[in-house]
């Protein structure tokens, strides 16, 4: 199996302790375990490793989870702190509830289990269904997709795609020799070599309409190159936004070069773009709830230019 970087080890661990934990004395086979999480032996035990550190103030061992590693089995104790009833603000259930849905897209993860129970629970609560019905919602792929991708990436076989760009707002074709798959900010990302490009590249997986192995095998590079969503080497130019409070999201939905928050609650966000299209989006979508601060030559005006296009639309 190709190695796990700390994000997706943190991601595969939080889905393995409380379905564990869940089963008959909190106990499992590493069989079981390992077949269930796709992950084998070793990886299973550095995962674990983390677990014994994890707690609440003063840490001390009755407030610690006991993870207790045998030969053929693991067993997971939870302290009783983690059974209590909880009082949560607003925003605690919110990233409850965005967390408990990145956790049960995980492959392998169990959707009777006691995570999706309570998760169930917390939604009828706030009204799920109703009128007034609270919708949280991750973007994930098809499981089918995600397990063949894992698996193409494990056998290292290239996969053709059917691919919808964001930035190009098209939808194509791509032969990709998938390398690794990375969770980041509740999303699932696949890193590969693109043949069409002729370079590395790095693609939401909830973007990927289809996945067909081809059988053709290939290698891939030791070390793996760092994961990096976008590094800003390639970008058309940068945009300095100032964003009103409520249009805050930008800052932790887009990566960002720099980010300043101002007493009056709005925040100057400093962008690298890699596509105008992209970009003339993201500016109709905000609309008066962000101003253009500060522009590269290249895009300037773009939020403008794409209203007029807009405009010029309804009018015919």
């Amino acid at each position: 199996m190709a190695d796990m970087t700390a994000a997706e080890r943190l991601d595969r661990t939080l889905a393995i302790v409380p379905w564990v934990a869940s089963q008959t004395n909190g106990t499992a086979t590493i069989t079981e375990i390992s077949e269930r999480f796709a992950i084998d032996a070793d990886d299973l035990r550095d995962c674990l490793i983390i677990t014994s550190m994890v707690g609440v103030h003063p840490y001390t061992p009755d407030l610690l989870i006991n993870a207790i590693v045998d030969a053929d089995t693991v067993t997971i104790e939870l302290p009783d702190y983690f059974r209590r009833p909880l009082r949560l603000t607003a925003e605690q259930t919110f990233a409850l509830l965005t967390s408990a849905k990145a956790l049960l897209s995980v492959p392998g993860a169990d959707h009777s289990s006691a995570l999706a129970r309570g998760l169930d629970k917390v939604l009828r609560t706030l009204g799920e269904g109703s009128e007034t019905a609270v919708d949280i919602g991750i973007d994930t792929a098809p499981d089918a997709i995600t397990e063949q991708l894992r698996s193409a990436v494990e056998r290292r076989e290239t996969v053709e795609i059917t691919y919808y760009s964001y930035g190009r707002d098209n939808t194509g074709s791509r032969r990709i020799d998938p390398w690794a798959i990375h969770s980041e900010g509740g999303l699932w990302y696949l890193q590969g070599w693109c043949h069409a490009s002729n370079a590395e590249r790095v693609f939401r997986i909830d973007r990927i309409r289809d996945a067909t192995s081809t059988n053709t095998p290939f290698v891939a590079p030791k070390p793996l190159p760092p994961f990096q969503l976008f590094d800003g080497s390639n970008a058309l130019g940068r945009i300095t936004l100032l964003l009103q409070p409520e249009a805050r999201w930008v800052t932790e939905y887009y990566p960002a070069e720099s980010i300043e928050v101002h007493p009056d609650g709005t925040t100057t966000i400093v962008l690298a773009i890699g596509s105008l299209a992209w970009l003339e989006r993201l500016l109709l979508r905000l609309g008066p709830d962000a101003e253009v601060v500060e522009a590269s030559p290249s895009l300037q005006g773009a939020g403008v230019a794409a209203a007029r296009r807009l405009l010029s639309a309804y009018r015919e």
